[in-house]
Formats: C-alpha cells, structure tokens, sequence
C-alpha cells in the first residue's frame, strides 16, 4: 500500500505565504511525478502545479510567478511554496503521484486526502 500525507494548509491573510508538503510512503518502486491540484466549492479540480522526474516544474497560469514546486527524490516529499496568496487561492489543496509500486512494478496514480487552504482577511 502507498499513502500519501499532506501538511501545511491553513488560513492566511491575502498577500501572505504558505508551504504545502506531501510525502509519498509504503511500498514505492519509483515515482514517475508528483504535484499538486486544488479544487474549491463548486468548482472541477484543477492542476496548479506538477514536476515529473528529471524534468521542468509545469504550472497554473494563475500562480505562476506565486508559487514554486520542488521535490525531494530521497524523501518521496513534493513541496508547494505558495506567496502573494491571493482570497481566490482558497480551496481545498490535493496531493498526486503517479508511483510504481513494488513488486509489482505496477504505475498507479495517488492523491492525497487534501489540505484546505483559506486566503482572507
């Protein structure tokens, strides 16, 4: 089995920061991709920003310049750093992963259980 925990939401004034973190444990051959989407009430889910192995950070037009993705390969981790949030930031913030899982070797896409993030004032 492989899980995959987030931390780091909460609420925020707008023009303020956040850091999301998702670490990826459990039976893990490798991991292809990890990122983050969000989804907000009312609204489809929506990629905000996703980084494959080896290969260039791919962002939401709408946070781009705002927010950095990174990963940590040894720790299975994704990391989301959030600035300049803005009140149409808030949503609730998923975790994926598109992981090979062992022994299988079988890729399965994961998401996470979801972090709410509230940008007011």
């Amino acid at each position: 089995q492989v899980q995959l925990v987030e931390s780091g939401g909460g609420g925020v004034q707008p023009g303020g920061s956040l850091r999301l973190s998702c670490a990826a444990s459990g039976s893990i051959f490798s991991i292809a991709a990890m990122g983050w989407y969000c989804q907000a009430p009312g609204k489809q889910r929506e990629l905000v920003a996703n980084i494959a192995s080896g290969g260039r950070p791919n962002y939401a037009d709408s946070v781009k310049g705002r927010c950095t993705i990174s990963r940590d390969t040894a720790k299975n981790t994704v990391y989301l750093q959030m600035n300049i949030l803005k009140p149409e930031d808030t949503a609730v913030y998923y975790c994926n992963a598109l992981i090979t899982i062992a022994p299988q070797r079988r890729q399965v896409d994961y998401w996470g259980q979801g972090t709410q993030v509230t940008v007011s004032s």
